[in-house]
């Protein structure tokens, strides 16, 4: 069963760096039944789609914004992450999206720098009281593109963010100069860790080279307070059902059992994440 919420001094390192690293935060029996599912789920598949690099590279994803009741909702509702998530928040939380990353051998592309409330900005959110949990499914390394991270970056607020590729990146002139001054790391993860990390944490990915795929889950969170106030491809606030972590077995053993699913998918066309820093510079151009 999963460990438990994140510990005091966790929390206090995630106030300071902007992130925290949970080791084995879920068992191998949960980290096996979500992998074997999201990698022989043909629905999945189905719905994701790809964000070109800039470098000729896709990164393929799927999204989903209501968390629904197969192993990736107990993932996502589970007490374990949900009360992390409220004491990193300091209050109610409601889930605002999650995405399975597939980062697939030798053909996984790059992540660019970006803070997520890069991106959410853009959705009517006004602060960035926002965390995601990104659970690994595969080993990550260096050399299947783990996440990196800019540690202590969330203090300096949002940076400007430009398209490149499909995607939002962060002013990459700023993020050379900050990278004079804050370190680098480089998150390797064993399957099970949870890297919780800030909205305004600069992260990014390089392209998986390796021949081992590096997949992963990340869920979104939104503090109540900060309900967005206009609607976007992303929900406002929706009141989230906690679950036991025992569930999350429970779902996975139902999941082979019977293959009906339960999850609102959201769709590349209404992914408007990155395409409305592209609106935005058709208003100012």
């Amino acid at each position: 069963m999963a460990s438990g919420p994140i510990t005091p001094d966790q929390l206090t390192e995630y106030r300071q760096k902007g992130y925290t690293l949970v080791r084995r935060m879920f068992n191998p029996q949960e980290i096996d039944l979500l992998g074997r599912s999201a990698k022989q789920d043909k629905t999945l598949d189905e719905h994701a789609f790809g964000r070109d690099d800039g470098r000729g590279k896709i990164v393929r994803l799927s999204l989903w914004n209501h968390p629904g009741d197969t192993i990736y909702g107990m993932f996502a509702r589970c007490e374990s992450i949900v009360h992390s998530a409220e004491r990193i928040l300091d209050g109610e939380v409601y889930h605002y999206h999650s995405k399975m990353i597939m980062k697939d051998a030798k053909t996984g592309g790059a992540w660019a720098w970006h803070q997520d409330y890069g991106y959410w900005y853009q959705n009517g959110v006004l602060s960035p009281d926002l965390c995601s949990a990104s659970i690994a499914v595969d080993p990550a390394t260096r050399e299947n593109g783990c996440l990196q991270v800019i540690e202590g970056s969330h203090l300096l607020g949002r940076v400007d963010h430009v398209l490149t590729g499909d995607q939002a990146g962060a002013d990459k002139e700023r993020v050379a100069a900050i990278l004079e001054r804050f370190p680098l790391v480089y998150v390797e993860m064993d399957a099970g860790d949870v890297l919780f990390f800030h909205s305004n944490l600069l992260h990014a990915s390089a392209e998986n080279t390796s021949d081992k795929p590096r997949w992963s889950m990340i869920c979104c969170y939104n503090a109540a307070r900060n309900n967005p106030y206009k609607e976007s491809h992303h929900p406002r606030y929706t009141p989230l059902h906690k679950v036991p972590d025992s569930t999350i077995i429970e779902a996975g053993l139902k999941r082979f059992a019977d293959s009906t699913e339960d999850v609102a998918w959201l769709e590349d066309k209404k992914d408007r994440s990155a395409r409305g820093l592209e609106h935005q510079a058709a208003k100012h151009s």
